[in-house]
């Protein structure tokens, strides 16, 4: 991993967004997830990618969401924001009618995942 170059928490993970890159799309980010449903979120600079695990049959997904297509991120928590705006880990990412809810190891990566997806969305 290059200094200034992305960070990845998971070579293989890593590994796995690269594999599916288009021409000319670079990563940002490629953090693991915790609990159920999501294996890990990758952000390029041309769109969000979710490893979806909820499917039926132990089949999994990588969900591509460009971010034309995000209508909003969000900050999740489970009681007030009586501190920090990021004190959480988890955060939501819309796109149409579904809502894709990440959790993070760290309120660090929350907060930058959020950050870079907001940047985008808001261009």
């Amino acid at each position: 991993m290059a200094k200034n170059g992305p960070v990845y928490d998971r070579r293989e993970q890593y590994d796995q967004i690269v594999s599916g890159l288009l021409d000319g799309e670079r990563v940002i980010a490629v953090y693991d997830a915790i609990g159920a449903g999501t294996g890990f979120i990758g952000i390029t600079d041309l769109r969000v990618i979710i490893q979806d695990k909820s499917f039926i049959g132990k089949k999994v997904a990588l969900v591509s969401v460009p971010y034309s297509k995000i209508s909003s991120v969000a900050v999740v928590s489970n009681k007030s924001f009586g501190g920090s705006f990021f004190s959480t880990s988890s955060i939501a990412v819309t796109a149409g009618t579904h809502v894709h809810e990440i959790e993070f190891r760290g309120s660090d990566k929350a907060h930058h995942v959020h950050n870079v997806v907001l940047w985008h969305i808001t261009r």
